[in-house]
């Protein structure tokens, strides 16, 4: 039995990441330099997968405008999601497509090829079995899906379990027989929605063999804002970047500008386009996408700057995710976290977070992020303001 095809999970608007996910879906936020869903359609391609399927849903368009009909040389197949109704609900959308036997990712979670093989063998090794997963340790299986394992079989699925005593979390790579559209047809919903975890689990109580593959590697999660920062920290020591290595650590792309008197601490990585100015000091954990421009004299240390964004000269960037198009004028301060961190009704203490700031905010001169400070799409910062808390969009803030 071989696997050819994938189906990709990238419906998911991702509310706990909002701000960035005001304008666009979660798989297309940036993991370092590049969006989230490029990581796993390499990890699928270098594993031998020659069909992709790409169930999407929230932000639809910003997924097939970026990819097109093909990756890698690769066919992506597109099937909606009209309504978020869950995981399960989500993959039963590729049921038409799908006719064989099929692996399945979450399109919001980096990673490896090696993962995704170590599934792909178990399956073939166990053919019988309804369902086989990769899982991972963890330090921390409380805020993840915990599973129990035992001599290759899943023997119990937790959804955010409240003990210790999980170590192994699902890595969101399965590889599953057609049947698992009937499985999840006949799943009871759950506030509405049919949740893969409950077929699985389902599968498990009713004596079913679900598998499980116990695997090394890289699968970080972004759930909240701060986790891209870990992400990008865990790519770049990987150094699971495009761009060439221009010493240890330091990765810039031949068509990056980096001025003679600039400091490139790595792990650093500077994409496509990029301008970093006379006196900048840039890392270490920092990653650039494209066309980000880094005046003189600015620093930026263990942040995610996107697409087009602009630092202005002595400014200091610390612990920060930008979107696209941002502008930071003259000498704008993040002094970087530990903050608590209000997401909708929750507040996360001491998250190692700077600032957020979404796509086309514009911030005047001496403007000060406090730690934690979220600002939404479009808003004008004028010069001067300090702001903290939760900044909307398009608003205008004069001090």
């Amino acid at each position: 039995m071989s696997l050819r095809t994938a189906v990709v999970l990238a419906a998911g608007e991702g509310n706990r990441l909002r701000p960035l996910t005001h304008n666009r879906p979660k798989p297309m936020l940036p993991a370092a330099n590049r969006p989230v869903l490029e990581y796993v359609f390499d990890a699928l391609i270098d594993a031998g997968i020659e069909e992709i399927v790409v169930v999407i849903g929230y932000k639809r368009d910003r997924v097939q405008e970026h990819f097109g009909p093909t990756y890698d040389d690769i066919p992506l197949q597109y099937v909606a999601q009209e309504k978020q109704l869950g995981s399960g609900h989500a993959l039963l959308e590729a049921q038409s497509v799908v006719d064989e036997p099929f692996l399945m990712v979450n399109g919001d979670r980096v990673i490896e090829s090696g993962l995704v093989t170590d599934v792909i063998g178990e399956f073939e090794a166990h053919p019988d079995a309804a369902a086989t997963l990769g899982v991972l340790e963890h330090r921390d299986a409380r805020h993840y899906g915990a599973v129990a394992l035992h001599e290759g079989r899943i023997e119990e699925i937790v959804e955010k379990p409240d003990s210790d005593d999980y170590r192994l979390i699902n890595s969101g790579v399965y590889a599953f027989r057609t049947s698992i559209f009937e499985s999840i047809e006949a799943t009871e919903r759950r506030d509405g929605e049919l949740q893969l975890p409950d077929t699985l689990a389902g599968l498990i109580d009713a004596g079913e063999a679900v598998r499980g593959v116990q695997i090394d590697g890289l699968s970080p999660h972004a759930t909240y804002p701060w986790d891209l920062l870990t992400v990008t920290r865990e790519i770049l020591a990987r150094g699971r970047v495009d761009e060439p290595a221009r010493e240890q650590g330091v990765w810039v792309d031949d068509s990056a500008l980096v001025h003679d008197d600039a400091t490139l601490q790595a792990p650093v990585v500077v994409g496509p386009d990029c301008e970093v100015g006379p006196g900048a000091v840039v890392g270490p954990d920092v990653a650039l996408g494209r066309n980000v421009t880094v005046e003189a004299n600015a620093t930026v240390e263990r942040s995610v700057l996107d697409t087009d964004t602009r630092i202005g000269p002595g400014s200091t960037i610390l612990d920060c995710v930008t979107g696209q198009d941002v502008t930071l004028g003259a000498a704008n301060t993040v002094p970087g976290g530990p903050a608590d961190v209000r997401i909708d009704t929750q507040v996360y203490e001491e998250q190692p977070l700077g600032a957020v700031v979404a796509d086309r905010v514009h911030a005047g001169g001496a403007v000060t992020l406090a730690p934690g400070t979220l600002v939404g799409p479009g808003a004008r910062l004028h010069t001067g303001v300090r702001t903290s808390g939760r900044i909307e969009a398009d608003a205008e803030v004069l001090g």
